[in-house]
């Protein structure tokens, strides 16, 4: 057989075989609607190109790396989590669920991206910022397919991504606020440079600008990661201002429910005292008390969307946009009123 190319794709196996290339994704991705004389010449092709690693001893067991960073599991990564796994029980494909904390010591990343091929798996979907731009090299080299869930930073724009409408859903938020009344508005983001957090700072700063509405300097203040720590005390700090505000929209239910509890630390109320607004409509939101007002966005589908994305990127179809916005809608539960 002469040398290969240097990047063999399902065409490139589908056309040896005489075979079409969905043909060739259902013997790599385990279907059992393939003759077994299709899939025989099929699965040797595809050894001897080596498509990807491929180990015909897996084609039974399609499995997908769902990565997440070394932080503590949230009430955010839990639901998108669920998705994806429930996403992959309907696709007939297992879910394995990996993480930082697993492979410390860390491997070298092209070590593990081959370790990912030689486990069988065959596309990665991950969380923001648990990727480094030598892993997601890594996974190029060996051919495995990756889809970011709510990334970071939209600059990479080779790497598939699912998201929400950040900027709709900031903008609502505070638009809810300014309804009641309020004026004196402030935010409480994560860190300034991302990319999620700036789209509902700058749907914020859109509404109160809208509604003409100066935003001083010192109603926004980004407290660092989404997390209750950082929202007891960056509401605090938020609260300790000469001029407190009367409303806050904080950027994740964690930093809302930290607000919250900031806010009892100080024996001021909500909603009597101040309005807390947050994002995500997480467990958080509903088991707060009281329950948050807050935008919610799809974490469940937008980890299926990543899912089937994935399954598509793997079994060579194209895919029709980079990156993906799932749809935000504001529920209004106990934590707004209106301005006193």
């Amino acid at each position: 057989m002469p040398s290969e190319p240097s990047r063999v794709t399902l065409a490139t196996v589908a056309a040896s075989a005489g075979v079409s290339v969905p043909t060739v994704s259902k013997v790599v991705n385990g279907r059992p609607d393939v003759s077994p004389a299709t899939r025989a010449r099929v699965q040797e092709l595809l050894r001897r190109h080596d498509y990807g690693g491929y180990r015909d001893d897996f084609r039974g067991h399609p499995t997908i790396e769902l990565f997440f960073g070394k932080g503590r599991l949230t009430a955010y990564s839990v639901e998108v989590i669920q998705g994806v796994i429930a996403a992959g029980a309907r696709c007939g494909v297992a879910v394995v669920v990996g993480s930082q904390v697993s492979l410390d010591p860390s491997p070298a990343p092209a070590d593990w991206a081959h370790g990912l091929v030689s486990a069988g798996r065959r596309a990665v979907v991950a969380m923001a910022n648990t990727l480094t731009v030598e892993m997601i090299d890594a996974l190029g080299r060996v051919r495995l397919p990756l889809v970011v869930i709510d990334p970071l930073s939209l600059t990479e724009s080779t790497v598939p991504s699912v998201g929400s409408t950040n900027f709709a859903g900031g903008h609502a938020a505070t638009q809810h606020l300014l309804s009641l009344g309020h004026r004196r508005i402030a935010y409480l983001g994560s860190y300034p440079d991302v990319a999620c957090n700036l789209a509902r700072l700058h749907g914020f700063r859109s509404a109160m600008e809208a509604a003409g509405v100066p935003v001083p300097a010192e109603c926004v203040h980004h407290a660092g990661e989404f997390g209750y720590e950082q929202g007891i005390s960056g509401g605090g700090t938020l609260l300790d201002l000469p001029d407190r505000p009367t409303a806050v929209f904080a950027a994740s239910d964690e930093l809302a429910a930290g607000l919250v509890e900031a806010a009892r630390a100080r024996g001021l109320r909500v909603p009597d005292d101040v309005s807390v607004a947050g994002f995500d409509d997480t467990q958080v939101a509903e088991r707060c008390s009281p329950p948050l007002t807050t935008v919610h966005q799809p974490l469940q589908e937008m980890g299926a969307v990543a899912l089937r994305t994935a399954l598509r990127l793997a079994s060579g179809e194209g895919i029709d946009s980079r990156h993906v916005e799932l749809a935000t809608r504001l529920v209004v539960r106990a934590s707004t009123a209106p301005l006193p």
